[in-house]
């Protein structure tokens, strides 16, 4: 008996050194070294936005063990390996029964081969042979030392193949039942356990009557296990699965992720897939009525987290005419008029502004750069407000000149805005009209610092990104700003209020040429960025912000669920009245000097005055005399008659000639004859050719009425408008051909480089038709 007992002890030696020698002369392959998961992107969900294949096409989702649902595990367990949690790699059990029903039968009945054998085919395939066989179980003994249970049976979830290019089985449940491994159903787990037997006999998508007796075969295994309720409930579940199709959700935020994977065969986004799908919807229904080669891009970001919920790089990943594979987010493009917010909030900050200071949207040269609007009219005396909301180039310029447009991309970049020049160019004041690139997704971050008191941020991509955010403003700009946007404009009219009642602030940006239209909005609880155009810069006469990009971002806002926040004003704001043209508290003012008031916000109670007038120097304040009886302008030396004091605010040159009847009557009147040789700015030029009042009759209606205007007074250049529309800019006495297409009252003004100016109005009236 000890004999017998030293020869079994020496022949388990022997075969552990055996198997040692093994381990070490043959070892066992890295799992997926020669293969590797197909690299999947999902959404925080865990649906799969996208899946790239490894090298020979095949499609795997990485799983963990904890992930899959408890009944795929137990039929997998029961049907496959009852002992699998207890044999060393091979059950020989198992392999005598398969051994004995292939003699009786003259068949293979059952294979006899564990899970652990199975994955050692997985990993290492090799042939149906003896030989093979035992290379197999071989290599099953080394799984099991190298390997823990649940590591193995990890394996065995993520490497099985299921049919076509498919292998795991979270792969499996997306493909064929759209949903993931953790929500399946009896009859559903017990589908793709045995579909590992023969998966392309077996698949549901082709042949769904021999999967379903397969199916039906694990089922009658289950029994005992699982209730009779429960298996008969899941025999008259039909076979029902989508045929196998490519995941495709943000192909291009999944193919950005790829980039930075880093041998990761997983990568879980920050991506909500429902919004996904809808914002995709949106884009896609916008190409049926854009141009050929149009494209569009889309970002949605959560405020509170930095999370991007929603990312739309293209208008159609399918669309290759529409350059669907150029990623337009991270493209940088001029942004146009989407930069004047922050300037403003900049120029709050520094003191320069309140939100109702005087700013002239006229004709101006900063310089030799003479910015014009958009509709090509001007409005005169503007407010900050006013200039935001309808988007005024001039008063913007004029800001930025004040405050430095060098220091104003500094601050840019100091928030996290970074802008791009050409090489070698400079800051300039063209910068805030679109005169540099920026980046949706960058652009997305930084309007975020209106609903985040001031703070600006990076949006967040995964999970693991990091919080990184930047003070951009102070919360009181930030908020002063945010509530100017959220006055509407021709944008809130276009959407019909809806941006108004659920407290979104937007601005819309064309860039020159109509290359790029742009909108970008925050609500309490995210930001969103739109951008339309053609990749290429080709432009597109007729597109711009308010009329294609703005509509599609109230869309994306209407399908966002909203929870306001109740904002509260901060400790640094307050609302005053001031006073037009001086731009002070009209608490500190003599009324005289305070004909006009506004409701201002203030940022920590500075009330600045309004800027030094660029035309004309001089005190913003002026006395002057006039004549009791003829209400003339005199001196107290050349006045016939007694003389009144007045003393009265100065409006700036360039805005006198847009006011309107009630404020020119407050300023200072002509001079008396009698004191004529007391000359000045006002009223040294004069329009001729026509008269003030006059009234003209077209000579039929369908032909226009011509008339020159000259000027007198001036050798200057002298900038022509017809109702408020710049149409000339001449110098000296010769003056441009007026056209009159229809009848109407048409205002002239002509305003020299001093600031002088006059204006006359005159009627013209239609004319017979034409017979």
């Amino acid at each position: 008996m000890p004999g017998r007992v030293r020869r079994v002890a020496a022949g388990l030696a022997a075969a552990a050194l055996a198997l040692l020698a093994w381990d070490r002369l043959c070892p066992l392959p890295t799992p997926g070294r020669d293969s590797p998961y197909a690299l999947v992107v999902l959404a925080r969900d865990g649906t799969p936005l996208r899946a790239f294949p490894d090298k020979d096409h095949i499609w795997r989702h990485p799983v963990l063990l904890d992930e899959v649902s408890p009944l795929y595990l137990q039929a997998l367990i029961n049907y496959e390996d009852r002992a699998f949690w207890w044999h060393p790699g091979v059950n020989p059990f198992a392999l005598a029964r398969a051994a004995w029903q292939r003699l009786a039968s003259g068949r293979i009945v059952s294979g006899g081969s564990t899970l652990t054998m199975q994955v050692a085919r997985m990993i290492d395939p090799m042939p149906r042979t003896p030989t093979g066989k035992l290379r197999q179980m071989l290599r099953a003994f080394q799984l099991e030392w190298h390997y823990s249970k649940r590591e193995i049976l990890g394996l065995y979830l993520n490497y099985a193949p299921m049919g076509g290019v498919l292998e795991g089985v979270e792969a499996a449940s997306r493909a064929y039942l759209a949903k993931p491994s953790s929500r399946l159903t009896h009859a559903e787990a017990a589908l793709l356990t045995v579909l590992p037997q023969m998966p392309s006999i077996l698949r549901p998508d082709r042949n769904p009557e021999r999967a379903r007796a397969a199916r039906d075969k694990v089922l009658s295994r289950m029994e005992g296990t699982w209730r009779a309720a429960e298996i008969q409930d899941a025999r008259t579940e039909p076979v029902i699965v989508q045929n196998l199709r490519e995941p495709l959700l943000a192909p291009l935020l999944a193919q950005r992720l790829k980039a930075g994977a880093g041998g990761r065969t997983r990568i879980d986004s920050t991506l909500d897939a429902a919004l996904q799908t809808h914002v995709e919807s949106l884009l896609q229904s916008r190409t049926h009525v854009l141009p050929p080669r149009v494209s569009l891009a889309a970002l949605v970001m959560d405020n509170a987290t930095l999370e991007v919920l929603a990312y739309a790089g293209s208008a159609d990943f399918t669309d290759r005419d529409r350059f669907s594979h150029v990623d337009m987010v991270r493209a940088s493009r001029s942004p146009g008029s989407t930069l004047k917010p922050f300037l403003y909030a900049f120029a709050l900050d520094e003191g320069l502004i309140h939100s109702e200071s005087l700013l002239a949207d006229t004709p101006q040269s900063f310089a030799g750069y003479q910015p014009g609007n958009f509709q090509q009219s001007f409005h005169g005396p503007v407010s900050v407000s006013e200039a935001l909301v309808k988007s005024l180039n001039v008063p913007a310029v004029e800001v930025l000149d004040r405050l430095g447009p060098t220091r104003f991309v500094a601050m840019l970049r100091q928030g996290g805005l970074k802008l791009d020049f050409p090489r070698g160019a400079e800051p300039n004041l063209s910068v805030i009209l679109g005169g540099a690139g920026a980046r949706l997704e960058d652009m997305v971050g930084a309007y975020a610092a209106f609903a985040r008191r001031g703070m600006a941020a990076v949006p967040r991509f995964t999970p693991r990104s990091p919080v990184a955010e930047r003070r951009m403003m102070s919360e009181g700009a930030a908020f002063i700003v945010r509530e100017i946007l959220e006055g509407g404009g021709t944008i809130a009219d276009a959407a019909e209020g809806q941006g108004r009642r659920r407290g979104i602030a937007w601005k819309t940006g064309t860039s020159f040429g109509f290359r790029d239209a742009w909108s970008v909005g925050v609500s309490d609880r995210y930001t969103v960025g739109v951008w339309v155009g053609r990749p290429d810069g080709t432009p597109n006469p007729g597109f711009f912000g308010a009329n294609v990009a703005a509509p599609l971002l109230v869309d994306i806002f209407n399908i966002l669920p909203e929870a306001p926040a109740g904002r509260v004003i901060p400790a640094s704001v307050s609302q005053e009245k001031i006073c037009w043209p001086l731009g002070q508290r009209a608490s500190e003012q003599d009324i005289r000097l305070c004909p006009l008031q506004r409701t201002a916000w203030l940022l920590n109670g500075a009330a600045p005055p309004t800027f030094p007038d660029r035309i004309r120097s001089g005190a913003p304040t002026l006395a002057y005399y006039v004549d009791r009886q003829t209400g003339l302008r005199v001196q107290p030396g050349c006045a016939r008659h007694a003389v009144e004091r007045i003393e009265a605010a100065r409006w700036p040159a360039a805005l006198e000639p847009w006011l309107d009847e009630s404020m020119r009557r407050r300023l200072p009147p002509a001079l008396a004859p009698e004191c004529a040789y007391e000359r000045s700015a006002e009223g040294s030029i004069r329009i001729v050719g026509l008269t003030d009042g006059e009234v003209m009759v077209k000579p039929n209606a369908e032909r226009s009425l011509s008339a020159r205007a000259e000027v007198r007074g001036t050798n200057e250049e002298v900038t022509w408008l017809l109702n408020g529309r710049q149409i000339a800019v001449t110098k000296g006495a010769s003056g441009p051909v007026l056209d009159f297409r229809e009848p109407g009252r048409y205002d002239i003004t002509a305003i020299g480089a001093a600031g002088q100016h006059d204006r006359i109005s005159i009627s013209v009236l239609p004319g017979r038709q034409a017979r």
